[in-house]
């Protein structure tokens, strides 16, 4: 099996067009086309877990957080970044990172989070924008289910909990070829009017190459006509962020003692308690200030997140608990989900989860 081949599975878990802009996700270092040996899922691929790779034969290392982030210009082993580059270079080891792909996948790392703490009821905190685009054709009535088909097949047609969705209208179609042009009806030079067809779907935009690919397969015409529509509609199954509830409300130092627990945090810090119940949960993995006037106007009882700065606290605004539950701690068990999904996809094939605790932040 070559690499490749257990990255297409990756991009089924999490597809990297879901990653956000600033964000380096993919292969980051390596050659896909060589035949993989073993899989290493960890959250850091550090010098650490590069050097258990080499131990345990696996030249896949799939973490959680990219290593390269920010422009390199240097490989010189000065910092822990070159490090771990030069020493899976110097071992043939390809390190493939999913971060905001699988933050903002559905079942990804909020999913996960919510998971951990019972929450039911859930949904995006924060939906996509401008991921949704719209596809409209025309073809002749004969072609129309042929089209729709191989569209459908290539990913078009998905919203939220429905698939196979599209919208025809009748209309009337003209066109006149040129001495170059061989048309599917009528000839050079003849101007021809034909019932057609219109036909309107929705896809999520990585999935546009192949779609089109699909449309210019299965369509009739020569000279296909189409047009691609930007929509404005929120993604509401891809988006940083999750709420959800409580399946009982809790009293507030219950509920971040069961927090605590769940995620196995060494602390955590809170803003001032309310005298409220909890049920209604926000939770966003990483670093997710940038998102408590979102959790505030779902209604969100508590947002749990990290990195929370000092005034950042005073964003609360006494209508929810902000509660900092440590970075690592909020994304701790998305490497299981990913050893437990290619496991499931990849049978009989060596696929490790590592052992190696990679977080940097210790409590006395």
């Amino acid at each position: 099996m070559k690499i490749k081949e257990i990255l297409s599975v990756l991009e089924e878990m999490a597809p990297l067009g879901y990653a956000e802009d600033f964000d380096n996700v993919g292969l980051l270092v390596g050659n896909q086309e060589d035949e993989a040996t073993g899989v290493l899922v960890c959250h850091d691929a550090l010098e650490n877990v590069i050097e258990e790779a080499i131990a345990k034969n696996c030249n896949l290392v799939v973490c959680f957080h990219p290593i390269l982030f920010s422009g390199i210009k240097k490989i010189t082993g000065k910092n822990y970044v070159e490090r771990s580059i030069l020493k899976a270079i110097k071992n043939d080891i390809a390190i493939y990172a999913v971060h905001t792909a699988l933050d903002n996948h559905q079942q990804g790392v909020n999913k996960i989070f919510c998971d951990a703490l019972g929450l039911k009821n859930c949904k995006i905190l924060i939906p996509k924008q401008h991921y949704i685009r719209k596809l409209v054709t025309y073809t002749i009535p004969e072609n129309v289910v042929k089209v729709r088909k191989g569209l459908f097949e290539a990913g078009a047609g998905n919203i939220g909990n429905y698939e196979n969705c599209s919208f025809s209208s009748k209309g009337m179609g003209t066109y006149m070829g040129n001495e170059y042009s061989n048309p599917s009806i009528g000839g050079r030079f003849e101007f021809v009017e034909a019932n057609e067809i219109k036909i309107e779907v929705t896809y999520e935009k990585h999935l546009e190459n192949k779609i089109l690919k699909a449309l210019f397969k299965n369509h009739a015409y020569e000279e296909v006509a189409y047009e691609i529509i930007n929509l404005q509609n929120q993604h509401q199954n891809i988006g940083l962020g999750m709420i959800g509830e409580l399946e009982t409300p809790m009293e507030e130092k219950a509920f971040l003692h069961l927090v605590k627990d769940k995620i196995q945090a060494e602390g955590i810090r809170h803003s001032a308690f309310l005298g409220k119940e909890i049920k209604k949960v926000a939770v966003l993995g990483g670093s997710g200030s940038y998102a408590i006037k979102n959790a505030i106007q779902a209604g969100a009882d508590a947002f749990l997140t990290a990195d929370l700065k000092y005034h950042q606290f005073y964003e609360a605004e006494n209508q929810l608990i902000l509660a900092d539950i440590g970075h690592f701690e909020s994304e701790r068990y998305t490497k299981n989900y990913i050893v437990d999904f290619l496991r499931k996809k990849i049978l009989n094939f060596a696929i490790i989860l590592s052992q190696e605790n990679t977080n940097p932040v210790k409590y006395i």
